[in-house]
């Protein structure tokens, strides 16, 4: 096909056009800088880039969004980014863009003025997308496919842009900047957090309103954790195929703008509501962690429909394949990988992000497939520019960062590859934690590896073991109740007939499938998930944990619930007594964590023999008391082991004992029981037992002497504390 000019707007015809209300508005020069639409207090400058459009129109729309009322050239073009200023604009004015250039798909270019465009820094989006085939560039159904041109307006299927005043009191707010020692993560969703809560208004209900409710804030916090990571709350589309099935896109990686809220999160019409809900959990001491997706974006591949970036310079926001750019790079499985090796692109996710960081004052982000944004045209690339962007950043250096570390290009398995400043999700902390407890053989020396915060892959270049995001669970997958209950997946709802969802779970369902009234069964499932919250939060790491799992929540075996905006994915705040303990359990456990800052420290616990202070950090221990050898390590049916932290070890680089209380951690993943010999230790006359996971929480505490055995039962876990010669305490 050959390369051509997409059609110019005409002037005679648009008058006719009955959706047209021509006005004529006044317009100057503008800026450059900053990109998007900015309102100065006395009008609004609008700047766009695009390296290979021939000419920008700027659409305005009544206040209902009905009518397109006047369509602006922009009149100037400065460094690749078209601007131009109404002085008569003002906030709330609803807008678009028309993108002029050439349409040659086998050139990368898909220009076409006649679809309307999201303006990539829009910080609202307002409406809902409505699939039709005028959203697409190419005219669907044709022989010539892509490469066929559609001259159909999409404006009637387009949600609008909005101008903002980003004017907030935020009063005391600010950033909480926890030490990342003190972190403990809690993985949830805006809507599906308050769906079904009985505190929460029907009209809240889902919004970020509805997480301010008190009662909703007082359970997060009454839990202990430090951070909320909100899944993706960018606007984004809901995916046409699922629409037609009767089902939606739930957990939102699909993103339509990187700078608005997801518009059904807003319980009203302000975007000041994400900015106060920031607030309220700034004032209950909980940071605010957004779980971002840069990667891709919801327009898809070449058969993908324009909304925005496709239309306004496709060649430059997508990786497209060298040696045929009609088609895309898909190293996300989603048909496009968003190309940050330009620099406008890379501008555009770090104003993004600064854009949170300051304006909404976000704590935190966790990259969904961020290996994407470390790739270069080579491969990944830990001195990416993206990734030296956030290093070097004054904002972004100093916000919380978190990789999904892999993606599904080639080498697209990064865990441990990123540089120094960024934490990680460690997806082999996960499954050695469920390989262990459902009783897999041979898993003591990856075990205690993941235990000490996997120093074979974080210690490194002077990162720390805050960097392995240690997790269970995660909103892809299995909840913690599920692990438990199901050997196989049940993603029938789906619609896919069950092929969709990972099938490498590491589950056990402890003898029958899904809900059980065999009452043994049952308490072994519940000892197990106590097993699980134990090793989460006694492991040297930042924990990581799913919301609802501290209440048993269930997807009734579903390990992909992507498209179950329902029941299935919402939590149920209808509480029985085996929830309730539950969480009381989760609140202990916490406790113990905080309380004892060998189990946090900031320094990477060696076994090695310390010749200043005459001790090892961390022992081994067979249930025997003896301390593991290789023997130990390499027998396949060994499932119990001893960990002794030692509260004398060092907890800086400068070389002094520390003060620390000595832990001694007890796991036994065998069917039966098993006796471990409790060692003698330095400065110490006993025992306290401040755990087990086989008993009530008021049973747990009792006292053993040195040379005693504490007894643990078939799967279960013990925390002792070492109690102090009265000399040294």
């Amino acid at each position: 096909m050959t390369t051509q000019e997409a059609p110019q707007h005409n002037d005679e015809s648009a008058a006719n056009e009955p959706q047209l209300v021509r006005n004529r508005s006044r317009v100057r020069e503008g800026l450059p800088f900053p990109l998007g639409a900015t309102w100065d207090g006395l009008g609004v400058n609008f700047a766009l880039f695009s390296a290979n459009a021939t000419k920008v129109e700027l659409c305005l729309f009544d206040a209902e969004g009905e009518y397109e009322i006047e369509r602006i050239e922009l009149p100037e073009y400065t460094d690749e980014i078209w601007h131009g200023y109404l002085p008569d604009a003002r906030p709330g004015q609803l807008y678009g863009y028309r993108v002029h250039g050439p349409y040659a798909p086998e050139e990368g270019h898909r220009f076409n003025p006649n679809k309307l465009l999201l303006d990539p820094y829009a910080r609202q989006i307002v409406g809902e997308l409505v699939w039709d085939e005028a959203l697409f560039g190419y005219t669907i159904g044709h022989p010539d496919g892509d490469l066929s041109f559609d001259a159909r307006d999409s404006a009637p299927f387009m949600p609008r842009c909005r101008v903002v005043d980003s004017a907030y009191t935020w009063g005391r707010s600010r950033r909480i900047q926890l030490p990342w020692d003190q972190a403990i993560v809690y993985e949830t969703h805006v809507r599906g957090y308050t769906m079904r809560h009985p505190a929460v208004p029907d009209a809240l209900r889902g919004t970020f309103s509805g997480l301010m409710v008190t009662e909703v804030i007082d359970h997060i916090r009454s839990l202990g954790v430090s951070s909320v990571e909100l899944m993706p709350i960018h606007a984004f589309v809901q995916d046409q195929h699922l629409l037609e099935n009767g089902l939606r896109n739930y957990w939102g990686y699909n993103t339509l703008g990187f700078f608005a809220p997801h518009s059904s999160y807003l319980a009203g019409d302000s975007i000041n509501e994400v900015k106060e809900m920031v607030a309220r959990f700034h004032d209950a001491d909980l940071e605010v962690i957004l779980d971002v997706v840069y990667n891709h974006t919801a327009e898809g591949n070449e058969l993908g429909p324009t909304l925005s970036l496709k239309g306004i310079d496709n060649a430059t926001y997508y990786r497209l394949m060298p040696d045929d750019p009609r088609y895309y790079i898909d190293d996300t499985g989603t048909g496009n990988t968003v190309n940050l090796s330009h620099s406008r692109v890379l501008q555009m996710v770090t104003d993004s992000l600064r854009y949170w960081a300051t304006e909404m004052r976000i704590d935190g982000f966790r990259f969904d497939l961020a290996t994407i944004l470390g790739r270069e045209p080579h491969g990944f690339d830990e001195g990416g520019g993206f990734l030296d962007s956030c290093r070097q950043d004054p904002i972004l250096s100093q916000v919380k960062l978190i990789a999904e570390p892999w993606d599904c290009g080639p080498g697209g398995y990064q865990v441990g590859g990123f540089p120094p400043g960024w934490a990680e999700w460690n997806d082999r902390y996960r499954d050695t934690a469920r390989a262990f407890w459902r009783g897999d053989e041979g898993q003591l020396a990856e075990l205690a590896t993941r235990l000490m915060a996997s120093a074979d892959f974080f210690d490194r270049r002077g990162r720390r073991p805050f960097a392995s995001v240690n997790f269970i669970t995660a909103h892809d997958g299995y909840t913690l109740h599920d692990l438990v209950a199901y050997d196989d997946k049940h993603n029938e709802a789906n619609g896919e007939d069950n092929n969709d969802g990972h099938d490498h779970n590491l589950s056990w369902n402890h003898g029958v499938e899904g809900p059980t009234e065999d009452p043994d069964i049952h308490a072994l499932r519940l000892r197990q998930i106590r097993n699980f919250f134990a090793t989460l939060m006694f492991s040297q790491g930042t924990p990581m944990m799913l919301a609802g799992d501290e209440m048993l929540r269930t997807q009734g075996g579903n390990n992909n619930a992507y498209c179950q905006d329902n029941e299935i994915s919402w939590l149920d705040w209808n509480l029985s007594g085996d929830a309730q303990s539950m969480i009381d359990y989760l609140r202990h456990v916490i406790v113990l964590r905080r309380r004892y800052p060998i189990l946090r420290r900031g320094r990477f616990l060696s076994g090695d023999y310390n010749e200043d202070l005459g001790l090892k950090e961390v022992t081994w221990l067979t249930p025997e008391g003896d301390e593991m050898d290789v023997e130990h390590w390499e027998e396949p049916e060994a499932r119990s082991l001893g960990v002794l932290l030692d509260g004398r070890a060092r907890p800086s680089g400068i070389r002094r004992a520390g003060a620390d209380v000595t832990l001694l951690l007890l796991l036994n993943a065998h069917p039966e029981a098993m006796t471990f010999q409790l060692p003698e230790v330095p400065r110490g006359s006993g025992w306290m037992c401040r755990l087990d996971t086989a008993m009530s929480l008021d049973d747990t505490v009792c006292r053993r002497a040195f040379g005693d055995g504490h007894r643990l039962m078939g799967r279960s876990l013990a925390l002792l504390e070492l109690v102090q010669d009265s000399a040294t305490s």
